[in-house]
């Protein structure tokens, strides 16, 4: 059995972290949105955006968003195909939005609305990001965020709220992705990728790729996974010696895809899922079942957003049903309750269907202190082959 990964010497249990042990006992799923989503909350006229339970000055919102211009700038980690059918849908409830969503790296998403901030002028309205680290490091400043009561809240289980004013708008695993074509047999578990190299060195030397832990993703899921299997280090010490680094799963994909590598291991679903789809399954996708880090890919608006109503509709609806269906849709998993499961759709139900829930490892937004990311990334890149 696995541990939720505390980042603190206190012991934390592994049910009770973030609420997330509701999530057990929730029907899960979602549905394909089709050309304009679907869902109990999509409104009764088009453009009115506002569900049953929804103030009744809501409004007030919608006619603030339209004199501000629509424009929305979000700076996340997600790419485009994850953001296509979420921009398509918000787009047909709200036709006068437009969002720019720029595709950084994770640490770059925090570093960047710092910098802009400032000199004061920051463009971002909205910042997504599965980098719990730099999340709760960020969140944990004052003044970083801008207050805001979503009247989905109350509809969502109670991990839905990460941080104050920091949402989840997924809840994606991390997993291994293989070239179908170079290996013909799936590894199920990262213990199990060591054995199947550790029996040939030659052919696995440098064709193995894990995430670079100097970077906040990745110190945060191979943080996790040691933390939360205390078992994970015997398989590491393996297959690590055979691993090279990358900066990002999208990096990963292309190179696994190409035969550069033949494996990489944590590796986000939200590329993992698409690329198995994309490349026709030369590229398999699979969740470890020595342990699957889940992370939370929280979403909050700047303090001094230039939109802040576009902002607040954006929240509202990713966090909603319509919302949550077009997340899964993009490759996303969603969490969302009372929505229809539908094959090729990811959620948080399929996750621990397949990890086996006492094979997930949840990772709570909190900040693990410098000198303990010192040393686990000293640990990791000590193993790391030349």
């Amino acid at each position: 059995m696995f541990g939720t990964s505390s980042f603190s010497s206190a012991s934390l249990s592994r049910r009770g972290v973030m609420g997330l042990g509701a999530l057990g006992a929730a029907t899960l799923a979602a549905t394909l949105a089709g050309c304009g989503g679907s869902g109990g909350d999509k409104p009764a006229a088009a453009g009115s955006g506002k569900p049953s339970y929804y103030p009744a000055d809501y409004s007030k919102l919608i006619d603030a968003s339209k004199a501000e211009g629509g424009a929305l700038t979000i700076y996340s980690n997600t790419d485009q195909e994850n953001w296509a059918p979420i921009l398509r849908d918000f787009s047909a409830r709200y036709p006068w939005t437009k969002v720019s969503a720029a595709n950084l790296d994770s640490d770059e998403v925090f570093q960047r609305q710092l910098s802009e901030s400032a000199t004061g002028k920051a463009p971002a309205d909205m910042l997504v990001s599965n980098a719990v680290q730099a999340w709760a490091d960020y969140a944990s400043k004052p003044g970083t965020l801008l207050a805001y009561d979503s009247p989905e809240t109350k509809q969502l289980p109670e991990f839905a709220q990460l941080m104050p004013n920091v949402w989840a708008m997924s809840l994606d695993p991390v997993g291994i992705a293989y070239n179908s074509a170079l290996m013909k047999e799936a590894p199920t578990g990262i213990a199990d990728l060591a054995a199947m190299a550790g029996a040939d060195s030659g052919k696995y030397k440098n064709k193995i790729t894990t995430r670079d832990v100097k970077g906040a993703w990745g110190f945060t899921v191979s943080h996790a996974f040691t933390e939360g299997n205390p078992a994970a280090w015997p398989g590491l010490d393996k297959v690590l010696p055979l691993a090279r680094p990358e900066t990002s799963s999208g990096t990963q994909k292309e190179k696994i895809l190409s035969g550069e590598y033949l494996a990489g291991f944590f590796i986000s679903s939200a590329v993992g899922y698409p690329a198995e789809k994309a490349s026709g399954g030369l590229i398999k996708f699979v969740l470890p079942k020595d342990g699957t880090v889940v992370l939370g890919r929280g979403i909050g608006i700047t303090p001094k957003a230039p939109h802040p109503a576009t902002a607040k509709l954006f929240l509202d609806f990713v966090l909603s049903e319509t919302g949550q269906n077009a997340v899964a849709e993009g490759g996303l998993s969603s969490y969302r309750e009372n929505v229809k499961l539908t094959e090729g759709l990811h959620t948080y139900q399929e996750v621990e269907k397949l990890a086996g829930k006492d094979g997930i490892i949840r990772v709570p937004y909190k900040v693990v202190p410098d000198a303990d990311v010192t040393a686990f990334v000293s640990k990791w890149n000590a193993r790391l082959g030349a």
